[in-house]
């Protein structure tokens, strides 16, 4: 059982992934930060010194201390219940910027896998003389209107 679970952990998609794992988790704290204290701290500002992460609304006072609250930390300190919108804005911009990076990298493997792949070679083509479609030339019959094609020096009728 060990040799086969080494087998399984060793296989190149396993590491892979695991390698994949880990740097993702390391970028989305780069992301994260990005957001906290490089792009939202200008944006608060500009809106009139607005800490997005202590938007929030309060739905029931806390026990321990009554509203207003200065920070969220204070509301669920005192046990209030909030919906935490200016949080959930910080996520959503992390989340967007983490997607447009994924985009960003995938459009770039797929572009290095196209200039990669081998140039197929051209197949010859005709036009069916019933449809005027394009197709092999080698065929015999149309895949678009199903025409029986005379072959080149049969003399048949088509």
């Amino acid at each position: 059982m060990f040799k086969e679970f080494k087998e399984f952990a060793m296989r190149g998609n396993v590491v892979d992934l695991a390698v994949g794992v880990i740097i993702g988790g390391a970028f989305g704290k780069i992301v994260d930060s990005l957001v906290k204290d490089i792009i939202m701290p200008p944006i608060g500002y500009l809106l009139g010194n607005v800490d997005f992460s202590n938007l929030f609304l309060v739905i029931k006072e806390g026990g321990k201390a009554a509203a207003p609250y200065e920070t969220l930390k204070a509301a669920q300190d005192a046990g209030a219940v909030t919906v935490n919108f200016g949080v959930f804005a910080n996520v959503m911009i992390s989340f967007l910027i983490v997607a447009f990076a994924v985009f960003l990298l995938v459009r770039t493997l797929n572009r290095l896998k196209r200039s990669e792949a081998p140039a197929e070679a051209e197949v010859p083509s005709k036009d069916c003389r019933y449809c005027f479609r394009s197709i092999p030339a080698q065929a015999s019959r149309c895949p678009c209107c199903t025409s029986q094609l005379a072959e080149a020096g049969a003399g048949g009728v088509d």
